[in-house]
């Protein structure tokens, strides 16, 4: 029953159901939400808490980072978080994703230009 509860009570705040989907075409690594939802890391950090916990996201560490992505190993929860994103307008997320396709070009910008810099290009 608490498990279910968990699952639930993670569906019920907006914040987490735009984290979901953003989380939609792949993962993301905690800074990428911080700049998509326009949020201080640590509310940010406290929302993912939440999803984790429900187990309707996982998270790799590689290295300082944490990579975070839907957890599509158990059938219920998969179905549950696709019916619920594709229920999910557009509208209330097209921010959240502008925000998000900026601050990844940017940060893929930057990382060329130190490639670029470490190799004497």
């Amino acid at each position: 029953m608490e498990e279910l509860v968990n699952i639930f009570k993670a569906f019920s705040d907006e914040t987490r159901l735009r984290v979901l989907k953003l989380l939609e075409h792949g993962e993301l690594c905690v800074c990428d939400l911080v700049a998509a939802l326009d949020m201080v890391q640590p509310k940010v950090s406290f929302h993912l808490a939440i999803l984790r916990e429900a187990a309707l996201i996982r998270d790799r560490k590689d290295g300082k980072w944490i990579h975070y992505s839907l957890n599509e190993t158990d059938m219920f929860r998969r179905l549950l978080l696709y019916s619920a994103i594709e229920r999910i307008p557009e509208d209330p997320v097209a921010k959240d994703k502008a925000r998000l396709e900026s601050f990844l070009a940017q940060k893929s910008g930057i990382k060329a230009a130190k490639k670029a810099q470490c190799c004497g290009r």
